[in-house]
């Protein structure tokens, strides 16, 4: 099993002592990268669930030996001490509570000073109050608390805050103060010299009119600096002087009132003085002081590097990174620096050149469309022999992004856009198609109309010569159906030629030309073949058989089939409830499947030499795949809401399952329950993974792929039993609508099978077939329900349901 397409930007990553290293918390695993060559060197993979911290042991003086120790924090409740030269676990903390930050001022002050000290290690942590009951309205479940790493254990009874929601951890380069934001105020403690369970901690606030968003500490001077969510900067200078100098200067977690001039500074606040900084026009998402204190830097959804001069304000900038900046991490380098961007990448800096150097890029996040468009947008594509997944971007791209090695190939930029944050989405690329040699792409990008006017739809084919998706623009198609938006885009197997399908009542097939230039064939472009409609019915879906002789299209709720060298209606097959948004042909079989959504979904399987229905089930289709041999395919289906919702813990929070079938056999062979369904994709892979161990004779006939809606992948052998294991839960059975019932069952649905042995997994909930009721009290005594029960239901059905107007 692999998996893969974690975020790289949940947390801010650390560099080794060395800065050859950076240390990335991804998903459950902290991923090593070389800052060289930006590949991943190797991966600490022991908790299990979402590391939130990473802290690199700082080594004891510049002239000592190299440490490779860090401590990792994670939503699982644990600390762990690794050697990720190794890499090896050396010690766990449990502390129970899942941690969101951390951070440890004992490691900073002991290599300020270069000396150890032989008192224990502390910890302090950002957890959630799980005991705290949601249902309070003002229930607190964000707490600071301090842990005594050395004993493995909590400091009883030391909660130095408790906020409405867990808060992020800041903390000085010297170790001497950390802080947290909560909403328009920033608390600030001051560490003791020398800590123990039950020191009391001294701490000062800072107010705000406006909610803060992220704050940073000057290195050497008693300087604060905090970014707000209208793009200011606040800089205090000589905050605590007062309080953290004087034994009595704190008075129920208040500074005493001094009369004295604090320009800028807010009632009692403990600051000399106060001033702000203003270019962002949005909120400050990054804000870090440069090494040696002369600069901050600061980034927000602007996707701009404002580097700022502290003694003058003046600014310069590094722009067009392309999206948005949530984290500026400096190294012991200081000619090397990272910015992790909201896009899932992070660019390694030349400083103070700024120059980008290298980029470790992630699996593209997944975006919201407009709402005008959003019906029209396609998910991801796969090129199955390659193991590669094609995704939209927001920036109106394609990321080729590789399954088997977890790491981006190229991304081609379909139309030129500049990163505008808070500017409106004109343009919106709704389909993507990839020929099956991944030679050839297809794309439609769709122009959004300005007050209902310059409306505009591009069809454009591209084409690539290597293996590294690197694609050119071959041909643009305006308005290739008119003014009717594209449904579908679909590649022949066996020839250069597509089709599209139309809202507008047709279809188009179109044909590559080819000639001959210097002994090679070169592709001149594409030219529209034929058009096809019927009954000037809205075209929903289109694609080729697999030996490419018949083209189905779907006229919203029949599907029709075509001669596509001779543009001839062949057949029709139909209908269903609710018109058709996919069509797949199950190899050779000579049979098709449909998947249809809305008010009545259905999942329906046709025969082509009889022209009907084998077999139908009334499910939320999101994708379906053809597995390894042609009478066997697999579908993503989402579970319904009210199921989810009845038996959430139960679920696990699995709101979706995929479904194995033998296209002769309605029941399904096998059910893996899942998560983030909705949006997701799912793709049988011909090719073979390049991970040494993942070939071992396993993978003969393919993995079966899945993306959810995070984009987040697991592949697996869908055959063995390996299925089972880490998050993908299998279930076995399931009832198709065909399949008669009687007594209990035809009410309430089959009886579960009791099984010790078998692992907890989600049930897979699908209503029962409205059946006649006359074999409703049928079967043994003890298997059916009390009366009291059956009767009521059977009552009810007898009664006609009408409904009442009152005027």
């Amino acid at each position: 099993m692999i998996r893969g397409g974690k975020s790289y930007v949940s947390s801010p990553p650390a560099f080794s002592n060395d800065a050859k290293r950076l240390l990335v918390c991804t998903g459950n695993t902290v991923s090593v990268f070389s800052t060289s060559t930006g590949l991943q060197m190797g991966s600490l993979e022991g908790h299990v669930a979402l590391v939130t911290s990473v802290i690199v042991v700082p080594a004891p003086s510049p002239a000592g030996r190299i440490l490779c120790y860090c401590w990792t924090a994670s939503l699982d409740g644990t600390i762990r001490y690794w050697d990720f030269s190794t890499p090896e676990l050396m010690k766990t903390v449990d502390v129970r509570l899942p941690i969101f930050s951390m951070v440890i001022p004992s490691l900073l002050s002991q290599q300020n000073e270069s000396s150890e000290k032989a008192s224990d290690v502390f910890a302090y942590i950002s957890v959630e109050n799980i005991r705290a009951q949601e249902t309070q309205p003002k229930a607190l479940r964000g707490q600071v608390r301090k842990c005594n790493l050395t004993k493995s254990s909590l400091a009883g009874g030391v909660t130095l805050k408790e906020t409405k929601k867990p808060e992020y951890i800041t903390i000085s380069s010297s170790g001497e103060f950390f802080g947290i934001l909560d909403k328009q105020k920033l608390h600030i403690w001051k560490v003791p010299e020398i800590e123990s369970e039950r020191v009391v901690l001294k701490r000062i606030d800072l107010h705000h009119t406006k909610k803060f968003t992220v704050f940073a500490f000057h290195p050497t001077q008693r300087i604060v600096a905090a970014g707000d969510v209208t793009g200011r900067i606040l800089i205090w200078r000589g905050f605590g002087k007062r309080t953290f100098s004087m034994g009595d200067g704190q008075a129920n977690g208040r500074s005493i009132n001094f009369d004295e001039d604090k320009p800028g500074v807010r009632g009692n606040d403990d600051a000399d003085n106060c001033s702000t900084w203003h270019w962002h026009p949005h909120e400050v998402n990054c804000l870090v002081f440069s090494s040696d204190g002369a600069y901050i830097y600061s980034g927000g959804r602007e996707g701009v590097l404002v580097v700022w001069q502290i003694d003058t304000g003046k600014k310069k900038f590094l722009p067009r990174i392309g999206s948005p900046l949530l984290y500026f991490v400096d190294s012991p380098d200081p000619s090397l620096a990272s910015i992790s961007c909201a896009d899932n990448q992070i660019h390694l800096l030349k400083m103070p050149a700024m120059e980008m150097l290298k980029s470790i890029s992630g699996i593209k996040l997944p975006f919201s469309p407009p709402e005008a468009v959003s019906s029209l947008c396609s998910g991801c594509i796969f090129d199955q022999k390659a193991g590669v997944v094609a995704l939209h971007t927001e920036n109106y791209g394609i990321q080729f992004y590789s399954l088997f090695d977890d790491h981006a190939i190229s991304e081609v930029q379909v139309c030129e856009r500049n990163h505008q944050p808070g500017n409106e989405i004109t343009v919106v690329v709704t389909q993507l198609a990839l020929s099956v040699d991944g030679s050839f792409m297809s794309t439609v990008e769709v122009r959004l109309p300005e007050e209902d006017i310059g409306g505009l739809v591009c069809l454009k084919f591209w084409t690539s010569d290597s293996q590294d998706k690197h694609f050119r623009l071959l041909t643009v198609i305006y308005e290739p159906h008119r003014d009717s938006d594209i449904s579908a885009v679909a590649f022949r197997p066996t020839q250069l030629m597509a089709v599209t399908s139309s809202f507008g009542g047709d279809f188009k097939t179109w044909v590559c030309g080819n000639e001959i230039q210097k002994g090679e064939v070169q592709n001149t472009g594409w030219t529209c073949y034929a058009v096809g409609s019927y009954k000037k019915r809205p075209m929903t879906a289109a694609t080729f058989s697999a030996d490419g002789s018949v083209l189905a299209v779907a006229a919203e709720t029949v599907i029709t089939l075509w001669d596509p060298d001779r543009n001839i209606l062949v057949a029709i097959i139909g209908d269903a409830f609710t018109p058709i948004k996919t069509l797949s042909f199950l190899g050779q079989s000579g049979y098709i499947v449909s998947a249809s959504r809305g008010s009545r979904p259905q999942l329906s399987v046709w025969s082509l030499s009889k022209l009907s229905k084998l077999w139908s089930y009334s499910l939320q289709i999101e994708a379906v795949t053809c597995l390894g041999d042609p009478s066997t395919f697999a579908v993503l289906a989402l579970l319904p809401k009210l199921a989810t919702e009845s038996q959430g813990m139960a679920l696990g929070g699995r709101d979706g399952a995929i479904l194995a079938f033998d296209v002769n056999k309605p029941d399904p062979m096998a059910v893996w329950s899942v998560r983030k369904a909705e949006g997701g994709a799912l793709a049988f892979l011909q090719g073979s993974p390049s991970r040494e161990n993942f070939t071992q004779g396993k993978t003969s006939r393919g993995l079966l792929a899945f993306v959810n809606g995070d984009h987040e992948y697991v592949l697996f052998d869908p055959y063995s039993d390996e299925a089972t294991e880490h998050g993908v839960a299998h279930r076995k059975g399931l009832v198709s609508e065909e399949t008669e019932k009687y007594g209990y069952s035809s009410v309430y649905g089959e009886l579960q099978e009791f099984n010790h042995e078998r692992n907890q997994t989600a049930e897979i909930i699908i209503a029962p077939s409205e059946k006649p009721w006359a074999t409703l009290f049928s079967g043994s005594s003890q298997t059916l329900p009390p009366l009291t029960k059956l009767c009521s239901a059977f009552l009810e059905s007898l009664l006609e349901k009408r409904t009442a107007v009152v005027e």
